[in-house]
């Protein structure tokens, strides 16, 4: 997705995570499916409208897509996709009540009523004809144009340096195998679960077949001009810059949060709309004003000039500095555009649009490397892009109960599967294997940390948890009831069906 034919002023490649842990029978309002249902919304939708417009123009490798596999099997699922058809059209009556109750309340609120009913409109239109068979038929579309290129990852998002080798192996090796089984084809690349590293884990990746991912720019000690091979190995990371990476979202500023964006937290509970703009940082709810598109549309357009500005300035600094041609990667939660961020597909839109007729070549992680933007072999440090960068919010004191329950569950799972060999399949184990791979999901313990639904976080944590010991111990004692146990389970919680415990 280049711009002009001649000289670049460098690359930029834009890398998107998507992620949600399982959320289906797992409650509804605040956390759960409601959380679910919104992203989809609110950013899977249009995320995927616009890189369909993009390939029907026939653009390629406009950007890098991580969907982890635990999010890919929610967007699969049968009882998803109706429980979503379902909550689409709670949000068109929604809209509609919002329209009567806000007829008097001036032409602000009344066109925002009108607008929302009209996107949910088509979002059911577009749900019901290009979405009627799930996310991977879209999924496989765009990667087969080459319109993306995709990333994949560990089955449930879990914490690699925490986890067991035999555990990161696994988990690993089925995630890979669960997003082929999806679209056709293995990723080459993935988003490692918040960007964790530890020293070594590039050997589990060589052997998994993963030929790159990303890692949070301190650990390149803010070098990320280039990407870099790692350790002794052919694997290469990717490390965001934060330079420009902050300008959109940091952890104390961005452009979210300008007065004059829709405000993400201020609700009208009687419709479940949000009728309010930012205002200000200090601005009770009930004094923030109401949310005006022009004024937006307005400050979006100099968010993309800014951030476009922000980039061209940024490869030529770079290009100073080392005397060459640089590299500049950008990675977000996909959920901040539109889910977190109302404007944040548009902005992507426009920036995708303006870079490269501002001469910079935009492409994916893949097209970078065929560029020729790859520097000398580096040795990663243990990071992530946690607060810190380093593994605090998944193994500090807030969560160490956490982090030893979790050891304590691998142990148990290797050894339960150890001495209860058999050659055939068995529906109990399988779902032993699933129960601890949702137990270990990194999701738990970054809302503790962050005190982000905490109680919700452990709630779930400790129900699979639960379940899990309660399947070990059924399948130690050789119980037949391990299997209606099992059956009872998958009956709640079914990702990854083909999911096979003897190849753990």
């Amino acid at each position: 997705m280049s711009g002009n034919d001649g000289d670049h002023e460098g690359t930029f490649c834009l890398v998107l995570h998507s992620h949600l842990p399982w959320l289906p029978h797992h409650g509804s309002w605040p956390v759960g499916e409601e959380w679910l249902y919104q992203a989809w919304a609110h950013s899977y939708l249009p995320v995927v409208d616009l890189l369909r417009r993009f390939a029907d123009e026939g653009k390629r490798d406009v950007l890098t897509l991580g969907v982890t596999p635990v999010l890919a099997a929610q967007l699969d699922d049968p009882y998803t996709l109706r429980a979503f058809h379902d909550w689409l059209g709670h949000w068109q009556l929604r809209s509609e009540h919002a329209a009567g109750l806000w007829h008097d309340r001036g032409p602000v609120l009344r066109e925002l009523a009108a607008a929302e009913h009209r996107q949910a409109s088509e979002a059911v239109e577009t749900f019901e004809t290009r979405w009627r068979h799930g996310f991977s038929p879209l999924l496989r579309s765009l990667v087969d144009d080459d319109v993306i290129e995709l990333l994949g990852g560990p089955l449930t998002h879990p914490f690699q340096p925490l986890l067991e080798p035999r555990v990161t192996d696994f988990a690993l090796r089925e995630g890979l195998a669960d997003t082929a089984l999806r679209i056709g084809t293995t990723p080459e690349g993935i988003w490692a679960p918040e960007c964790g590293y530890a020293p070594g884990m590039e050997r589990h990746y060589a052997a998994a077949g993963v030929r790159r991912f990303l890692v949070d720019g301190p650990a390149l000690r803010g070098d990320t001009s280039a990407a870099r091979t790692v350790g002794d190995s052919d694997v290469v990371c990717f490390g965001r810059d934060l330079e420009v990476t902050y300008r959109v979202w940091s952890p104390k500023a961005g452009y979210p949060g300008h007065a004059h964006y829709r405000d993400f937290h201020t609700w009208d509970h009687d419709v479940g709309i949000k009728p309010s703009r930012v205002t200000g940082k200090h601005i009770e709810p009930r004094d923030k004003a109401p949310y005006d598109p022009e004024l937006a549309q307005q400050t979006l357009r100099t968010h993309v000039k800014d951030f476009v500005d922000t980039v061209v300035e940024r490869l030529r600094s770079l290009r100073a500095q080392h005397g060459r041609e640089a590299l500049v990667v950008a990675a977000y939660d996909t959920e901040l555009y539109g889910h977190w961020w109302h404007e944040g597909p548009a902005w992507l839109e426009g920036v995708l649009r303006a870079l490269p007729e501002a001469g910079v070549r935009v492409t994916t992680l893949r097209g970078a490397l065929e560029a020729g933007h790859l520097g000398p072999r580096y040795d990663l440090p243990a990071s992530s892009w946690g607060s810190g960068k380093d593994w605090r919010v998944w193994d500090g004191e807030q969560v160490s109960d956490m982090v030893a329950d979790n050891a304590a569950l691998q142990r148990e799972l290797l050894d339960t599967l150890d001495d209860t060999p058999t050659r055939v399949r068995s529906a109990a184990r399988d779902q032993l294997a699933r129960e601890a791979l949702l137990a270990l999901s990194s999701d738990w313990a970054f809302m503790v940390t962050k005190d982000s639904a905490a109680d919700y976080a452990r709630g779930r944590a400790h129900e699979h948890h639960a379940r899990f010991g309660e399947l070990a111990r059924l399948l130690r004692a050789g119980d037949p009831a391990a299997t209606a146990r099992a059956a009872a389970l998958r009956a709640r919680d079914y990702p990854f069906g083909q999911l096979d415990a003897r190849r753990l």
